[in-house]
């Protein structure tokens, strides 16, 4: 048949490209064998498609230039970098810990500041963490990393030595790194 769809109804002559109206009245009318038949007149939507000009060749429209980075982002970046400074400063494990976390939150908290708009405070305050995969999912793992090591800063600050060891903040400290230059990146600062 030609012009035959994949259900096997036809498609022929349908204006705009746009595919034709099933009218189920018609379909009643086919009896037992429960055949569709297809109308020639397109939708509203495709004769509105159809009746719009394509755009003439030429240059291309000029593309919006990004809002600068606000204040308040690269002042938490400018943090976030000393944060890691200290930490690479301090020998103490638990001392670079928390100055290596700290610095990755305060990435984050330059994420949201350049994401977000202040809402009122509805309900129990939330983690920066789970607020910053809702607005950058694209920082889902590290956000699920670093709060897996909250509890971990709240320890070395409590200055419980047992559970924090040169290696695990040097590790922070590593990862801190890799994401505020991510976080950098992405919020390109200008």
């Amino acid at each position: 048949m030609d012009g035959a769809g994949p259900d096997g109804a036809g498609t022929g002559g349908a204006v705009g490209g746009a595919a034709p109206r099933r009218t189920a009245v018609e379909t009643r009318k086919a009896g037992k064998t429960a055949m569709t038949v297809t109308t020639e007149r397109p939708t509203r939507a495709a004769a509105r498609a159809a009746a719009v000009p394509p755009r003439p060749p030429g240059p291309p429209a000029p593309r919006a230039t990004p809002a600068p980075t606000s204040r308040a982002a690269l002042g938490l970046l400018r943090q976030a970098g000393d944060g890691l400074a200290e930490a690479h400063r301090e020998s103490d494990p638990l001392l670079r810990y928390p100055a290596a976390y700290l610095a990755a939150l305060r990435a984050a908290a330059a994420v949201l500041a350049v994401r977000t708009r202040p809402q009122p405070r509805r309900g129990a305050p939330r983690d920066a963490w789970r607020l910053l995969v809702e607005v950058a999912p694209e920082l889902g793992e590290w956000a699920a990393f670093f709060a897996s090591c909250s509890d971990t800063r709240a320890a070395a600050e409590a200055g419980i030595a047992r559970l924090v060891g040169r290696r695990d903040a040097d590790d922070l400290l590593r990862q801190a790194e890799q994401f505020v230059g991510i976080v950098r990146e992405l919020v390109r600062v200008r």
